[in-house]
């Protein structure tokens, strides 16, 4: 789950790091209130999930109140690139004298997390990393010893921080990795991470992604994210249980497993083929959940042809052959499936089918044969 920024600043201020006085509104009246609370001059932001936003002028300075009327007035309902500016955050504006960047995530090839610090903050750090990668300080931390106020002065002395800020930078590092490790975050990225004409140290923006299969232990998390911008589709997914997600093609695709799933959207684009979507059934799916499934997919108006790619372990073939005739006779879909199963009573599933003789239904023994079809049917329908 992807947070906006205030949501990230929010967790931020928690955590110990210093943030701007701020308030996130809906209204042009709530804003000039919150710009009136906060006190000019102040920064209106608006709050999407999607880069660009000052370029696209969804960032702008008010240093007074005629400005912040009409700042508010044009950025919400702004359309930036998609995404449509429902809330603002309006802050205290900050004076800046120099801006570092800083952040925490999962390095998957070591197993471990990865502190990375630089002075060369408010531009994209993949551009820092590529032009000017001695100037990113990259720390892999013990996750059994967290990262020690030592190891992070060691990083902020190493990444080229001004010598008065150091204990300040590195402060802001222990907390940025607590908000990691205690939220249950995959990223949290400051940038820039400013130092005022005061010296203070200060995250100026936040960028903070949640690990959703650590949602149980949050209950407080209910309600974050864009929820306003959401996929519809995506959301009835959520509520409903379902491992769901949008994607940019018209191939609908349902496996029981995350792995065999990504394994057949990469065979299928191997094929021509352009994914839909993202959908695991899950180990021991049911008819009724398979059922469930393809209404989901099917709701995707881009979808012009579906593949079923089973794999039974703990899911049954059969069950999942009767959830798709009692698909077919409740939502009478008109695009082609291409059906996959082998494993757990593959025999008995594929049996099912052809006594139903479902219209438009393709079966595959493989899933190399199963995305070449399905492809080839997609770009017909198409």
């Amino acid at each position: 789950m992807d947070l906006l920024e205030y949501q990230g600043k929010i967790l931020f201020g928690k955590h110990g790091l210093a943030v701007s006085d701020g308030k996130a509104v809906t209204t042009v009246e709530e804003a000039l209130a919150a710009a009136e609370e906060v006190g000019y001059p102040v920064m209106v932001k608006a709050q999407v999930l999607i880069g660009g936003r000052g370029k696209a002028g969804g960032v702008k300075f008010a240093p007074d109140h005629e400005a912040a009327t009409e700042h508010a007035n044009n950025i919400l309902g702004l359309d930036i690139k998609g995404h449509v500016t429902r809330t603002v955050w309006i802050e205290h504006a900050s004076d800046i004298e120099t801006e570092y960047y800083a952040s925490v995530l999962l390095d998957r090839s070591e197993k471990r997390p990865l502190v990375m610090f630089s002075t060369e903050g408010g531009i994209d750090i993949e551009e820092v990393a590529e032009k000017t990668p001695e100037r990113l300080i990259k720390h892999h931390v013990d996750p059994l010893i967290g990262l020690t106020k030592e190891d992070a002065i060691r990083v902020a002395t190493d990444g080229g921080a001004d010598a008065d800020v150091i204990e300040g930078v590195a402060e802001a590092l222990v907390s940025l990795y607590n908000v990691w490790i205690e939220e249950d975050a995959t990223l949290a990225e400051i940038n820039p991470l400013i130092i005022t004409p005061d010296r203070e140290v200060k995250a100026l923006d936040a960028k903070v992604t949640l690990d959703g299969n650590a949602d149980f232990r949050h209950p407080e998390r209910e309600g974050l994210g864009d929820t306003a911008n959401a996929d519809p589709i995506e959301v009835k997914a959520k509520e409903q249980g379902v491992v769901y997600i949008k994607l940019d093609g018209n191939i609908g695709i349902l496996g029981n497993g995350a792995g065999l799933v990504m394994s057949t959207l990469d065979v299928v684009a191997q094929h021509g083929g352009k994914p839909a979507n993202f959908l695991d059934a899950g180990g021991g799916s049911d008819a009724a959940k398979v059922k469930q499934a393809v209404e989901l997919i099917l709701s995707n108006p881009d979808v012009k042809a579906v593949l079923f790619n089973i794999f039974g372990g703990i899911t049954r073939c059969d069950e999942v052959a009767n959830g798709l005739v009692a698909a077919f006779e409740d939502l009478k879909p008109s695009v082609p499936f291409v059906v996959r199963l082998d494993g757990t009573n593959d025999i008995k599933g594929r049996e099912i089918l052809e006594a139903a003789a479902l219209p438009n239904v393709h079966a595959a023994k493989t899933m190399d044969e199963a995305a070449a079809m399905v492809a080839e049917l997609a770009n017909k329908e198409s």
